[in-house]
């Protein structure tokens, strides 16, 4: 399934309303398993003022929105390979008085133009689109402060991008990994000369299970037509609650296992 056809449709009807934006991020903060992992991670690191954020593969900058509102005095910078999006992030961002703390660029991640140092970097469903993922990842590195910290959210090597065995396609079409092996992924930070901090599933029994209802099944009635919309939006009137109370129930497990991978690395030298 091609998910970016799905969001150039939504985001060509948002580029007349740019303050819906955050309508969208809203919804897309409740749905994801993973934008609850990564808003948990962000919280521990307990950025402080003038502290410098880099959103790399921002999207739709649901996660430069978030920081921007909810850490005054940070100062984010955004990156995508994808013009169209930051430009309509830019106007939202100027409607609602942040335009001041962020700025926006077109980047790509294994051969950046962006200088300066972070205190943390977001990567968030970014690794699994790039072919050259170790040059992006030591890139990474290079552009962290010393204690300053990357935040991986990525699929696992066990039923991420929804494979289950090696005769299964992607259920995203963009990914060219299914996932990461969570060790292998490790031992890729530790070589770019990071430490270890935090590493784990994400995406257990619960939260996958939650993915197949609150996102799966709706995305395949939209990747027909956004005709199906209304129908979409009768369907999580009864699911959205068993959804919700499922992602919590694995944001507070101890998962072994996971179609998701949450890792959190150092900057140390």
């Amino acid at each position: 399934m091609e998910y970016d056809s799905i969001k150039d449709r939504i985001s060509r009807w948002l580029d007349s309303y740019p303050k819906l934006l955050p309508l969208l991020f809203a919804v897309l903060d409740l749905l994801f398993l993973r934008t609850w992992y990564v808003h948990r991670a962000l919280r521990e690191m307990k950025l402080g003022p003038d502290s410098k954020l880099l959103d790399a593969g921002t999207g739709f900058g649901q996660y430069a929105w978030h920081t921007l509102r909810k850490y005054p005095g940070v100062f984010v910078t955004a990156t995508d390979l994808k013009e169209d999006y930051l430009e309509r992030a830019s106007k939202c961002f100027e409607a609602f008085g942040l335009a001041g703390r962020i700025e926006l660029q077109v980047e790509d991640l294994t051969d950046p133009n962006v200088t300066g140092l972070f205190d943390c970097i977001l990567a968030v469903d970014v690794l699994e689109h790039i072919e050259e993922d170790e040059a992006a990842i030591h890139h990474f590195a290079q552009r962290l402060q010393r204690e300053g910290c990357l935040i991986i959210s990525t699929p696992s090597d066990q039923g991420g991008s929804d494979v289950h065995n090696k005769d299964q396609k992607s259920f995203i079409g963009e990914h060219v990994r299914d996932g990461y092996n969570l060790k292998g992924l490790m031992q890729m930070l530790t070589h770019a000369g990071l430490e270890i901090v935090n590493a784990q599933y994400s995406y257990g029994a619960w939260g996958s299970l939650a993915w197949r209802l609150l996102i799966k099944f709706p995305m395949l009635l939209l990747g027909r037509s956004l005709f199906f919309a209304p129908l979409v939006a009768l369907y999580y009137v009864p699911v959205l609650p068993l959804g919700l109370l499922m992602n919590t129930l694995d944001l507070h497990n101890a998962n072994t296992r996971g179609t998701g991978l949450i890792v959190v690395a150092r900057q140390s030298t």
